[in-house]
């Protein structure tokens, strides 16, 4: 059965907090979503490439290291994002966001879980949108749709309906932090 991406407390702008270990986990109970397998390897591992990220796929059927909910979820262990063919590129692009805003120090000794803070897993969300446009095939449309089909939550009812009026807060964290401009355009690296 599909369980919705959790919610803790009040309504967040953004995606649901990860409530710990116990939580229920995103599923695919709503639609099929876009894999990996369903795009070109290079382009994302090119894309993780300019934020000096690595992407490193493990084989089918094994478990992904640093994964925090476990099946085919993007994992995180440093500067490297772990994906397996059926890892959703929603998945894949969140998780390499979540290390994408961190300082170098910090970026160093993640594992497994990136983020304690709201306003970062709410920047997050949407920076993972923007960096779809940046990928053949995917793009912000797509990104947010299977963010719905996955199971995130938001207080609008929608990914689309988040990233176009309800984030403010979050466009503002990103900007502050480089990671677009003040016209809520993709800042990419070098």
């Amino acid at each position: 059965m599909h369980q919705p991406h959790p919610h803790p407390g009040p309504p967040l702008e953004g995606e649901g907090v990860k409530q710990g270990k116990g939580a229920s986990p995103p599923g695919t109970g709503h639609g099929e979503v876009l894999r990996l397998r369903d795009i070109a390897f290079a382009d994302a591992a090119a894309l993780l490439a300019r934020y000096d990220l690595h992407l490193e796929r493990v084989p089918d059927g094994e478990a992904i290291p640093g994964s925090y909910w476990g099946e085919c979820e993007a994992g995180v262990i440093g500067s490297t994002v772990y994906v397996r063919g059926d890892t959703p590129v929603h998945s894949l692009l969140h998780e390499a966001c979540h290390l994408i805003v961190l300082p170098p120090e910090r970026r160093a000794v993640v594992h497994t879980d990136a983020t304690d803070s709201v306003e970062e897993e709410d920047a997050v969300c949407l920076l993972q949108a923007l960096l779809g446009d940046t990928l053949p095939g995917v793009g912000r449309v797509r990104v947010l749709a299977d963010m719905d089909a996955w199971g995130y939550t938001f207080r609008l009812g929608s990914a689309a309906a988040y990233f176009e009026r309800d984030a403010d807060a979050a466009w503002a964290w990103l900007v502050a932090h480089g990671l677009v401009d003040s016209d809520r355009g993709l800042r990419l690296p070098g």
